[in-house]
């Protein structure tokens, strides 16, 4: 995941395969937290209100007969309200898995569901979708295979005016996405990567956080960096997506926590990173990256780390590429300020989430790389000392410091 060329990173001559095992252990605990704050993970929308009022009914596991039963009085009940009540409780059964089951052996009943999710009637088609995304949400790839018939038109809903329902049909694709490589196989000719592009200039907050996770998954995919990131790159998404990752006011963390773990998705496959460099990524990430460091000195939010990590990896991951050796490090990066920015890092990481420290120290390592003026910096502004006080956190932090302390000693020596 973290490329390294020569000058780099140099590990030490003892323990490099130990370094290395380490980093990996690190990187499947990185994942396994990411997973815990739902951010790789599937998700699962529910409305919040229709959750309240059903809080006294219990869900129940459905046969095939209330199954059937309800699908008919979805189709064609005597009266509207009906109709949606008996979607209801279809969405309630299917939060079970022995349900789920059921429901894709019963022969019809996925074309029924998108027949009523292709309805003109708008509460049918929301009812329909839930159900969708009961089912999406399935750790079982045969129920999200089951679900192939419907992601044309949920591609073709992306396209809509309801945010609510975008969103919805977002994080379903999203979880249909990641269960199953058929249904990756079927999406991309089907125009998903145009789909999300188009949505990523929605001006709701809530869609673009879905679009993210929706992204994300996609990104994740064993076969991204063949099939996948070249149409990605070859879209408008990157140079949106580093526009929601500027600094400034309009700027979400919940957004960019999901961009940032897209734009590390398609960093570490090296399809063509000079492209992100020529659009700005070094510059983008600068600026975040001391943003955080302000923010992380005037607030407890203790979602700040989720943003933090997916910008160091991506900034140490580009400072390695030929690109950025051959026409050097970007002036917004050779700013002392950056420096300094990461060192607040570190002691926010040291603080509240010591596992991320490995992340500011590879950044550290890149920037000083064959940099008198970065090591410089750290001799001006004090810093070997507090770097020093993290040999004893652990041995992984004690290897990339030990890389740390020689390199700045030696180059400013010749300053």
């Amino acid at each position: 995941m973290w490329s390294q060329r020569q000058g780099r990173l140099r590990p030490l001559r003892c323990g490099v395969e130990e370094l290395r095992r380490r980093r990996r252990e690190q990187e499947a605990a990185l994942r396994k937290a990411r997973r815990e704050q739902q951010l790789v993970s599937k998700r699962l929308l529910r409305d919040e209100t229709s959750e309240e009022a059903e809080e006294a009914c219990v869900a129940v596991i459905l046969g095939e007969a209330e199954i059937q039963q309800f699908l008919r009085l979805a189709q064609r009940g005597p009266e509207e309200k009906e109709r949606e009540q008996a979607l209801v409780s279809l969405r309630r059964g299917l939060q079970h898995p022995e349900t789920q089951q059921t429901f894709i052996r019963l022969e019809g009943s996925i074309r029924t569901l998108v027949g009523l999710l292709t309805s003109n009637q708008a509460l049918l088609q929301l009812g329909a979708a839930r159900c969708l995304h009961e089912l999406s949400h399935s750790e079982q790839s045969a129920v999200a295979e089951a679900c192939l018939p419907a992601t044309s038109y949920l591609l073709t809903y992306l396209s809509g005016h309801s945010a609510d329902f975008i969103e919805l049909c977002l994080y379903t694709l999203g979880n249909l996405i990641v269960e199953s490589e058929a249904v990756r196989r079927q999406l991309l000719p089907q125009g998903i990567v145009p789909a999300l592009a188009a949505c990523i200039q929605s001006p709701h907050l809530t869609v673009l956080e879905a679009l993210g996770y929706a992204l994300a998954q996609l990104l994740q995919a064993k076969e991204a960096p063949e099939k996948i990131i070249p149409s990605v790159l070859g879209s408008t998404l990157p140079q949106h997506m580093l526009q929601l990752l500027q600094p400034g006011p309009k700027l979400s963390l919940g957004v960019a926590v999901e961009f940032a773990w897209c734009l590390h998705y398609i960093i570490c496959s090296q399809v063509n990173n000079a492209l992100l460099i020529t659009h700005g990524a070094l510059s983008t990430l600068g600026l975040l990256l001391l943003d955080l460091a302000g923010a992380v000195q005037r607030t407890e939010d203790a979602g700040l780390e989720l943003l933090a990590c997916p910008v160091l990896r991506c900034l140490s991951n580009l400072l390695t590429e030929a690109a950025v050796e051959a026409v050097g490090v970007h002036p917004q990066l050779r700013d002392e300020r950056v420096v300094a920015a990461l060192f607040i890092l570190l002691d926010f990481f040291l603080q509240k989430q010591p596992s991320l420290l490995p992340e500011g120290l590879w950044l550290l390592n890149n920037l000083t790389a064959n940099s008198p003026s970065f090591c410089t910096s750290l001799l001006s502004l004090d810093l070997t000392e507090p770097l020093l006080q993290l040999l004893s956190v652990s041995n992984v932090v004690s290897g990339l410091v030990g890389i740390e302390i020689p390199r700045v000693q030696g180059l400013a020596a010749k300053v």
